[in-house]
C-alpha cells in the first residue's frame, strides 16, 4: 500500500515513497500564473502500481486549488491529460 503523496513545494516535486523506493513528479512555475509538469520517475520495482497516477491526480489537484494553468512538458502528463478529460481544461491553451 502507498503512502500519502508529500508535496515539497521548495523542491518543485510530489513525492511517493513505498519500501525504500520512490516516485515523483517535478514541475517548474515559468510564470505567476502556470504550472508545467516537466518529469515524472517512478523506482522500477514500483512500476506498474498506479503510483505514476498518483502523482498525476494529486499535481493536477494542486494546480487546480491554486488556480494555475497547466503545462504537460512531461509525456507520462500529457498523456494522463489527454485520457482524463476532466483535468482538460486546465492545460494552458497559450502554448500553441
Amino acid at each position: 500500500m502507498a503512502t500519502q503523496v508529500a508535496h515539497h513545494i521548495k523542491d518543485h516535486e510530489f513525492i511517493l515513497e513505498q519500501d525504500g523506493q520512490a516516485a515523483e513528479l517535478a514541475y517548474s512555475l515559468p510564470a505567476a500564473d502556470i504550472i508545467d509538469f516537466t518529469h515524472t520517475f517512478v523506482d522500477e520495482p514500483l512500476r506498474g502500481k498506479g503510483l505514476g497516477e498518483e502523482l498525476a491526480k494529486a499535481g493536477l489537484a494542486y494546480a487546480r486549488q491554486q488556480k494555475f494553468r497547466v503545462r504537460t512538458s512531461c509525456a507520462f502528463m500529457r498523456d494522463f491529460v489527454q485520457k482524463n478529460p476532466r483535468y482538460q481544461s486546465l492545460l494552458d491553451d497559450t502554448t500553441g
